[in-house]
């Protein structure tokens, strides 16, 4: 007899590792950001610079949606 499982389970489980799958992605994001141009986010964030502060929520908003796409659109 072959188990299936429920699918507000199974909904959840991808919820939950498309969350890890998107933070990681973002996370990746910001180092690769951060590696590439010849400064460091975190102290010009802590100086007040506005421009790094928008172009990493970009970045953010830019993967976020990305996953957020691939994710959903895997649940069909």
């Amino acid at each position: 007899m072959d188990y299936v499982a429920d699918p507000i389970i199974l909904n959840f489980i991808y919820a939950v590792l498309g969350g890890i799958l998107t933070l990681s992605f973002m996370w990746l994001g910001c180092k690769l950001f951060n590696h590439t141009f010849c400064f460091n986010i975190s102290d010009e964030l802590s100086k007040g610079n506005v421009a790094v502060g928008l172009t990493l929520m970009g970045v953010f908003i830019g993967v976020g949606t990305g996953m957020g796409l691939v994710i959903g659109l895997g649940l069909n």
